[in-house]
């Protein structure tokens, strides 16, 4: 338990920053879900899917949820797969 007033903001400022933080991975997570279930079906609904995938992507990078080098490789392994099967 906090014993500061400063403390006592600051539990209240981490707690809305992890709901925070938790909304924008769980919908980069349900993003990249859709897509590669897209990519393991008949691969046809993928390509309308992958812009909207990276969108969500580089807005995780602007939150502060995925590193921007982390983001790129997600949009080269994810657009190459998306290449493969057209």
């Amino acid at each position: 338990m906090p014993n500061h007033k400063s403390a006592e903001k600051r539990v209240r400022q981490s707690e809305r920053r992890r709901k925070l933080n938790r909304g924008n991975r769980s919908r980069l997570r349900t993003s990249l879900k859709n897509l590669r279930s897209a990519l393991e079906g008949d691969g046809k609904g993928a390509s309308a899917i992958l812009p909207e995938t990276i969108s969500t992507i580089d807005r995780a990078v602007q939150k502060g949820v995925l590193h921007k080098n982390a983001a790129a490789r997600k949009v080269s392994r994810l657009s190459k797969r998306v290449k493969a099967i057209k």
